[in-house]
């Protein structure tokens, strides 16, 4: 096809993208096409389409298409913060032209598929309102905090092969559970949800080598939204003394949408006040730019709201997790996925899990259809989320569905 004159002032594009997936956000995915179902594209999403950005980047010359010509995102996001700021500003000018419709193909129309492929996958504790919740269900006359709470980023390492994406149904796990005060075997009675976001790593760390709280932004591609995926009398049984295993590993849900870091810049803001100051390297009170980032979180269960949990009030920030995951020498590989953990706020509405919700089951929800303490087979859960754009803009952040099936 004939190449736009690049001295041309940008036109519209015959379907410009608006709202939540305008010029300003430009994720990515994967997709694949009716016609074409066994094969994978990346895309970006721009208004209610998606763009084929390897095919538009061909016919317009570009000097990135063959990072793009992958069925996964890793490629591109092993390629480094230069090729990822170049490759974005290639995309946003291209929307502004009539010439890429014939690569625009409608979201309605295409499967979407798990992004990347991941390497590694750890889940972090980061939130001090979730932390402290939970400390006053479990231990309520003790202190709701360990004493390892406030000076490192606490996480356990999850189970990589088990990520899948949006819309994928979520079995009921089976395991160990008590029974009174006799173990037994059996499908989860208290599945439960977490609100998470989840940070996909793109530049490789060697091994031995610390990763600063400078260089978050070079190794980070972006960020998605994450369901970490619970069974809490699974967990309560096994995780003395090690943590999380099996009450973990049957699934964790994210979205088929990677959010850039550099298409959140406005949606920086500082985290909470830190007491005590945390040690050197995890320390950010001199950094450059601020470590949080300001996304609404909303959490729906078959079609009706129950909580909206502010990611602005994470005590710990993604920087601070990927420093604290590094400081013993550990590496980073692309594709490593790395996420919050439960994001919740102040508020009782702002809590990001049923455990918190429903305070281990003591208050159900009221629901269309029932009361809830935790999930039935059948439930549908949706995670939505946004955070503020250039010029009054919001951002959207795509979706994490998933609905449960019988064990």
């Amino acid at each position: 096809m004939p190449q736009q004159d690049p001295f041309d002032p940008p036109r519209p594009a015959a379907h410009a993208g608006n709202g939540l997936y305008g010029p300003q956000n430009l994720p990515y995915g994967v997709f694949s096409t009716p016609d074409e179902p066994g094969r994978k594209r990346i895309g970006v999403r721009y208004g209610d389409r998606v763009l084929d950005v390897h095919t538009a980047a061909t016919a317009l010359g570009s000097p990135h298409a063959d990072v793009l010509a992958h069925p996964t995102l890793n490629p591109l996001m092993a390629a480094g913060r230069p090729t990822w700021r170049a490759v974005r500003a290639s995309v946003a000018t291209w929307v502004g032209y009539p010439a890429i419709e014939p690569f625009l193909h409608p979201l309605t129309e295409v499967t979407l598929h798990l992004p990347f492929e991941v390497a590694d996958y750890a889940d972090f504790y980061s939130s001090e309102h979730h932390a402290t919740n939970v400390g006053r269900i479990f231990r309520p006359d003790g202190a709701p905090l360990t004493p390892n709470w406030k000076h490192l980023p606490i996480g356990y390492h999850g189970r990589a092969g088990t990520v899948v994406v949006s819309g994928t149904p979520v079995i009921r796990p089976s395991g160990q559970r008590l029974a009174g005060d006799t173990p037994v075997f059996g499908p989860t009675q208290r599945l439960d949800i977490e609100a998470e976001v989840g940070f996909v790593v793109g530049a490789p760390s060697r091994l031995g080598e610390r990763v600063p709280l400078s260089a978050f932004r070079e190794h980070v591609f972006g960020l998605c939204l994450l369901n970490d995926w619970s069974a809490r009398d699974i967990q309560s049984w096994e995780y003395r003394p090690l943590g999380p295993f099996l009450g973990k590993s049957f699934a964790t849900s994210v979205s088929a949408w990677v959010t850039p870091l550099d298409a959140l810049d406005t949606a920086r803001i500082p985290p909470p006040p830190r007491d005590p100051r945390p040690l050197p390297y995890l320390d950010d009170t001199a950094a450059a730019e601020p470590g949080g980032f300001d996304l609404r979180i909303t959490v729906a269960v078959n079609g009706h709201t129950v909580a909206e949990p502010p990611f602005s009030a994470m005590y710990w920030t993604a920087a601070q997790q990927l420093a604290h995951l590094t400081s013993g020498g550990a590496s980073l590989r692309t594709g490593d996925l790395f996420a919050s953990g439960t994001v919740s706020g102040p508020e009782p509405h702002q809590r990001g899990c049923l455990l918190e919700l429903t305070w281990n089951g003591r208050d159900p929800l009221d629901l269309p259809g029932g009361k809830r303490t935790y999930l039935e087979d059948g439930d549908e859960v949706a995670l939505t989320a946004w955070a503020p754009g250039p010029e009054g803009t919001r951002l959207g952040l795509g979706e994490v569905t998933g609905r449960i099936v019988p064990a």
